[in-house]
């Protein structure tokens, strides 16, 4: 079965998530709710394009042949006959449940719903839509349409064909898909990081070492060390004996009691832990927006070999 695909919702997620499936020859039908809105997803769509054009991943008719198969409208009617709908729109019950309303008039009868959401529960989603049995998260991240993970959430009632359809089509979009069997706060990817993110912003506010220290160590050792093997797998090669030495020694002294959470929640809420008031931990005015781009994308260009290009 080929899925007729849409796009509900014309933000950063959906413009990427329209770039990724047009780049694979595919038609996609964006939907957005304002002009300026629906400009500013065919104009980043535009900038994505470009920047596979100057890494010499795709050309000008490469470009030009997948603009041709991208509708972008605020018009929901033009989800007739669409079989499969990735909804990235704002993390809020009352805007998911208008976008699932609007698909559930318009989209086919048989349509899966696949949410963007990040955070919210599998469960409360589906009590959302009058159609939950065809409804599961399919999580990516950004860049969407360069980094490969796909994290896929089930729920009660989530249907297997719907599991299964899904799992086809994103083989299809050349991504690597995880499956939870169930919601939990973060999924997998965001609970990790958020770990690294409270132990980073932690160790800054001890006096401990700087933002760009913390960067380097997981840039050169974290990020490197796991890139090409698992960190579990990681771990059972090395032994759990070493493992847990080094836990017993790390672990009492690491930001995971409720009270050192808290203080550093308040230092991000406050701003505290930033340099300078509305800089954050780097002076943002002093950055290059086009390196900082071009180096987020960079480890994943070489995906882009694998799309079928249209032409």
């Amino acid at each position: 079965m080929r899925e007729q695909i849409a796009v509900y919702g014309s933000g950063t997620i959906g413009s990427c998530e329209a770039t990724l499936i047009i780049g694979h020859g595919v038609p996609c039908t964006v939907i957005g709710h304002s002009e300026r809105g629906l400009d500013r997803c065919r104009n980043a769509v535009a900038q994505n394009w470009d920047d596979l054009i100057a890494e010499g991943l795709a050309t000008e008719a490469n470009k030009q042949a997948a603009l041709a198969l991208l509708t972008v409208t605020n018009d929901p009617a033009a989800l007739k006959d669409h079989t499969f709908v990735f909804e990235a729109v704002t993390e809020g019950a009352a805007e998911k449940r208008s976008a699932y309303a609007a698909i559930a008039q318009y989209a086919a009868q048989d349509a899966i719903i696949a949410s963007c959401s990040s955070s919210m529960d599998a469960e409360i989603l589906a009590d959302l839509t009058p159609c939950p049995e065809r409804l599961l998260i399919a999580h990516p991240f950004q860049p969407v349409h360069m980094l490969p993970l796909v994290e896929v959430v089930r729920h009660r009632r989530t249907q297997e064909e719907v599991v299964s359809r899904t799992l086809a089509l994103l083989e299809q979009l050349h991504r690597q898909v995880v499956v939870l069997n169930r919601s939990v706060p973060g999924l997998l990817v965001n609970r990790f990081a958020q770990a690294l993110f409270r132990e980073s912003i932690y160790l800054i506010e001890q006096g401990v070492t700087t933002a760009s220290d913390i960067d380097r160590a997981v840039k050169y050792a974290v990020g490197m060390r796991y890139a090409s093997i698992g960190l579990l797998e990681y771990f059972d090669a090395v032994g759990f004996q070493l493992e847990s030495t080094i836990a017993q020694n790390v672990y009492p002294d690491l930001c995971g009691t409720r009270e050192l959470q808290k203080t550093v929640l308040e230092g991000l809420a406050s701003g505290k832990t930033g340099q300078a008031a509305g800089q954050g931990l780097y002076d943002w005015s002093e950055k290059d927006q086009d390196d900082f781009r071009r180096r987020k994308q960079g480890p994943y260009f070489d995906g882009v070999r694998e799309w079928t290009m249209p032409e």
